[in-house]
Order: structure tokens, then sequence, then C-alpha cells
């Protein structure tokens, strides 16, 4: 058989994504304040990108508000006069004596000695610091305030020793007495339990702060934790010997301590949710609102521009940049503009569907998927999962993000409707909020409620449900005595 050369044409389609288009899904998918970042970004790399200032009237009137001001530039104002009259048993010399002293220039070495605005701002304090400030206070020599740094650095926000005593035996070639020593000194500075290597010994040691060493509390902590969690009460009094009333008493006061001591010092900062669109009710009818604050609105600037209209004044690798730089700065305007009127339209879809849970509450939300509101707003799926990714809603019930608005469906007891399963959670929430705390539901019970509303759930399915809700069984929520 021989071999030979031959050419042949062939033709065949595939999508290649340009890097505009690769920029506005980027766009699509990125955060309010990603979103923020990236254009700061561009506006630093990018001269022709400049920022549309607040006060600029001349670009935000309309010629109808323009008309308006100029009428009313042209009709004076009446003068208002004033008759002053002064008091004839006002001390003037005192007066001016005050007044010149209270508002005298501050000379250039009282501004100099004064600290910088930076240095009057406090920081928060956070547990490590707040301890080891302690240390460095207290009465201890400098031996025992090396094993004291050594033990603070190794406590956990919460509070906890992490290290045990022989790591830290060996890490400082100490005695154990030493180390039990020190231990014991930090556990009483404040908060009061920090250091301790359990919740038992936490709570111990705070007992013991309060006067109430060997009390029934404390044996209640020191040897019936397992009969506590589980609220058996009888035995625990059976137990040591006491009555129901003291176990109760001692009980409440455990309830009053600190089992995460080092919860105040947190120095974690709150991070809070600005929302993407807004979404009220006027009368029966929704309005949809984009949150613009915050975001730069760019422009093209006016002098790049004109340089590039005068053909003669640039050389041709100038032209180019400015050209580049132009095609860039626009395609960026654009794809910011795609991106509100997607997340306006994906708002929208989302508002046609779960009209209920906007006027009746979360109780109310239906099943949906990414298919409903890419076949509604005539979108790929792939689209709307980037455009509802990290994307938050404000509405009268609270702040979700869009996805919340994505849930599977559960067949009703009647098998024409599916309820959401969100929907179901917070019927659960409810039934539970509302029950007898001594006779609390059990998972079947809970269950049977729900089929009389309609939702038909197994007792399994109704344990999952309260598990990721963090919710306690029955046996754990019980209140016998309360």
């Amino acid at each position: 058989m021989a071999l030979e050369l031959k050419q042949s044409l062939k033709i065949s389609q595939r999508l290649i994504m340009t890097p505009q288009l690769q920029q506005a899904i980027k766009f699509l998918q990125l955060s309010r304040l990603e979103l923020c970042q990236t254009i700061n970004h561009e506006m630093e790399a990018n001269p022709l990108l400049e920022e549309v200032p607040v006060d600029d009237e001349t670009e935000q009137r309309s010629p109808g508000e323009e008309r308006e001001r100029e009428s009313v530039k042209e009709e004076p104002l009446p003068e208002v006069r004033i008759k002053e009259t002064a008091r004839e048993d006002v001390d003037w010399e005192a007066y001016i004596s005050e007044y010149n002293t209270a508002w005298a220039s501050p000379s250039r070495e009282d501004i100099e000695d004064k600290p910088s605005f930076e240095n009057l701002i406090s920081s928060k304090t956070n547990l490590c610091s707040h301890l080891m400030w302690q240390l460095e206070v207290s009465d201890l020599d400098e031996l025992q305030k090396e094993i004291g740094r050594y033990i603070i650095g190794n406590i956990d926000p919460d509070g906890y020793l992490e290290a045990s005593i022989d790591n830290i035996i060996q890490a400082t070639n100490r005695s154990r007495e030493e180390i039990l020593n020190v231990l014991d000194l930090i556990h009483e500075f404040d908060p009061v339990g920090v250091g301790a290597r359990d919740t038992r010994e936490c709570l111990s040691i705070q007992l013991r702060f309060q006067g109430l060493g060997g009390s029934i509390a404390e044996k209640i902590v020191t040897d019936h934790m397992k009969q506590l969690e589980k609220k058996r009460y009888n035995q625990i009094a059976k137990s040591l010997g006491v009555s129901l009333e003291e176990v109760l008493d001692a009980i409440s006061t455990i309830a009053s301590l600190e089992p995460k001591p080092g919860r105040f010092y947190n120095d974690e900062e709150t991070i809070y949710v600005i929302p993407d669109v807004y979404v009220y009710r006027v009368g029966d009818e929704f309005i949809v609102v984009l949150n613009e604050d915050g975001l730069p609105k760019l422009r093209i600037n006016a002098f790049y521009k004109e340089m590039l209209s005068r053909k003669d004044d640039l050389s041709k690798p100038a032209r180019e940049y400015i050209r580049d730089k132009l095609n860039s700065a626009s395609w960026l305007i654009k794809s910011i503009h795609q991106r509100q009127k997607t997340i306006y339209k994906v708002t929208e879809s989302v508002l046609t569907f779960q009209k209920d849970f906007f006027r009746f509450g979360p109780v109310h939300l239906r099943p949906m998927v990414l298919r409903d509101v890419a076949e509604d707003i005539q979108m790929h799926e792939s689209t709307v999962s980037r455009v509802m990714n990290n994307k938050y809603m404000y509405t009268a019930y609270g702040i979700f993000e869009l996805r919340y608005f994505l849930n599977s469906g559960i067949q009703s007891v009647d098998g024409v409707d599916k309820v959401a399963s969100l929907s179901v959670k917070e019927s659960l929430k409810q039934i539970i909020r509302s029950e007898d705390k001594s006779r609390p539901y059990s998972d079947q019970k809970i269950a049977d409620i729900l089929k009389r509303s309609n939702i038909d759930i197994a007792r399994r399915t109704v344990a999952k449900y309260r598990e990721m809700l963090g919710i306690l069984p029955s046996n754990q929520r019980k209140r016998p005595y309360s």
C-alpha cells in the first residue's frame, strides 16, 4: 500500500471569547466591593477614564431645571431687615475679653505638640494583648513572666489553652509545679476562667472566683455534666442527695457563667452587607431600585477625545495608544451598564416568581431553579448563575442573597403543588417557636402538623432540617421546671 500526501479543506465553527467578552462576563460575577476595586484599578491604569463629580450640576441638570433656575435668578428676593437693639446691662468688657480668649488662634508650638489624628483613634483590644498587659503589671518575677508569655501565646480566641502542660514543660524547660502556679494566676486574670483546658475547668474557675467552691453548682459542673446536658435534674438531685429546688438554683447559677471567656475580646471586625438592589412595596405594586451609591460614575476624558480628533498634532504611536485606551474605556463603561441591567432583569424575574414571598414573608417561598429565571429573561443558565453569585437584595423581610430564592421543591399532600424547602424550614421554626417548652413536639409530631398544612415530609426529613437549623431535639428543648 503506497503512502501519499494529500491536502483537504475542512470547515468548522467554534466559539472564541474576545478579551472584551471575557471582561463583561467577569464583571457579572463580581461582588459590589470587588467591582469598586476593579473600577478604581482601571481608572489608575487608563488615563482616558475619569469619575463624574457628584457636584457636577451642569451635566446632571435637565433643560427644564435650567430654565427654572434662570427664572428664579430673575426675581430678586426682598431684603430682610432686622432691627438690632443693644441691652444696656451687658458687661461688654468682660464679654470681649472672654470672646478673645476662647477664639484665640493656636500658636505653632501648640499645633506641633498635639498628637496626630491617627493617634487619637483607639484600636480594639484583643485577648492576647489584654492578657499580656495584665501579665506585665503583675507582681510576678521575670522567670514567671517568661512562662506566662508562652502560656498566653497558646490561648485560643475563646480563652482556652491549646498546648498541653507537657508541651509547655518541654518548651520552657521549667518544672510542672512552676508552670501550674503561673497558670493558676492567669486563670484569675480578666476575663476570669481564661487559660482553662476544658469547659469543666473554665466553669469551675468562675465558680471558685465567686466564692462558690465546693458548692452544689461546682459538684454538678465537675461530676454531672452529662446529666446536665440531657436535663436529668432528678438524677442529679438523687446523686447529690439534695432537693430538686437546690439543683435548680445551682443550674441557674451555672447558666449565668461564660463558657467562652475570650468572646468579649474578639477583634474580628463585623462585615456589613450592602445590598445590590432594593425591592420596595408601594401599595399593591413592587418597585426595583438598583443601588448605585458608592459606585464611581465613569466618563471619557474630553481632553483626550479632542486630541484624537486633531489629526496633525499626534504621532502614530500616540494616536494608537489613545485609540486603544479609548476602546478599553468605552467597553468598560458598557460592561458596567450591562451588568447593572442584567441584575435588574434577574431581580424582576425573581419578583415575578416569588411575589408571595414579598407579600407575606419567607413561609410563602416557592420552588425556583436557575432554568426558570433563564427562560424568563432569555439568557443562559450560566449567565444567570454568575449574576446571582454574591449579589444581595433588600426586602421588607431582610437582606437576602439572590441565591436564597433558588431552592428545591417538596411534594404537597394533595400532589398538586410543590412547596419550597426553605419555606418548610421556616414553617418548622415557627412551629418550634410556638410550642409548649414543658412539652416540646417530637419530630413525628412536627411532621404531622406540617402534613395538616399540606406539606408531606417524613420524620427523618424533619430531623435533618432541624439539625441544619441548629435546633436541639425535643428531649433537650424540654424545660420541665421553668
